[in-house]
């Protein structure tokens, strides 16, 4: 069994088609990194240290599911990231074709930087494949409801944030 591996993304903000990849990654590895990127091209709707909360939220709900997963915050290339933690493995998920098209693209990448380097695709279950970040972001926007498509914490966390506005 490998032991270690990395879930990186911007998780803007983490969908329950996210904590389904890592439900079932945390069953395949000892060790499971979910690597928030900093990201700040995308300009992402919620800051780091928020998307990283947000997480944490979401993996302490049912704490004793995730004790061989952590969360933390990366801003330089991921197959350096990968390199300095010893890892060797990056899942990613696929959704779309479109999803395999930037995503084979970005695995040779992360390849070409990092020989040691493999990534696993997962497809999501029935029920998440239509669930991205953006969506959800959309959806809040436009003040829409949103609870099906995240973790209760991050939806109570969000509209907590909302309500400060």
């Amino acid at each position: 069994m490998t032991k270690l591996a990395i879930y990186p993304g911007t998780f803007d903000p983490l969908t329950n088609g996210h904590l389904d990849i890592i439900r079932r990654s945390k069953n395949m590895f000892q060790k499971v990194i979910i690597a928030v990127a900093n990201s700040a091209s995308k300009k992402p709707m919620y800051s780091l240290e928020q998307r990283k909360e947000m997480i944490n939220l979401a993996l302490n709900e049912n704490k004793s599911d995730f004790s061989n997963v952590e969360c933390v915050t990366f801003s330089n290339l991921l197959a350096t990231f990968a390199r300095d933690l010893g890892a060797r493995v990056i899942i990613r998920g696929l959704r779309v074709v479109s999803d395999f098209e930037y995503e084979l693209q970005m695995g040779y990448a992360n390849a070409s930087l990092n020989d040691q380097l493999d990534t696993i695709y997962f497809m999501p279950t029935l029920e998440n494949a239509f669930i991205s970040s953006s969506i959800v972001r959309s959806i809040i926007e436009h003040d829409g409801h949103f609870s099906h498509l995240v973790p209760r914490s991050i939806h109570d966390y969000i509209m907590n944030l909302q309500v400060k506005k």
